[in-house]
């Protein structure tokens, strides 16, 4: 009798080992959308991004070898610097409108206090 409760709680604690960690396929999708948006805006220079692809090439293999745990860890950490990357590129092209609407500014005042 022993020894089959012994086995019932092996076998339960391996089930309650394996549904704690579940495959992360939901954040592998949000990583592979957040390295699209940021390859989409031009953040193909960014160090980040190369980051975030190592990263996420890590989750994959990790996916591999069922190591659920350190492949959502490793997705989501990809994630971010995808996400990183993106904000710096728009950040950038936000800066850069910037400066040019107001360079036109001073061009408009110039030719304003010509005119007076």
């Amino acid at each position: 009798m022993s020894i089959r409760f012994s086995m019932a709680v092996m076998a339960i604690a391996t089930l309650v080992g394996c549904a704690s960690d579940p495959l992360p396929t939901e954040q592998i999708k949000l990583t592979e959308q957040a390295l699209e948006q940021a390859k989409a805006v031009g953040a193909d220079e960014q160090p980040e991004l190369e980051t975030a692809e190592a990263k996420f090439a890590d989750a994959r293999a990790d996916m591999a070898d069922k190591s659920y745990k350190d492949a959502r860890m490793k997705a989501e950490q990809a994630e971010l610097d995808a996400r990183l990357a993106e904000a710096r590129v728009l950040t950038l092209k936000s800066q850069e409108q910037i400066n040019q609407l107001n360079t036109r500014l001073n061009r408009l005042r110039k030719q304003l206090g010509e005119v007076q």
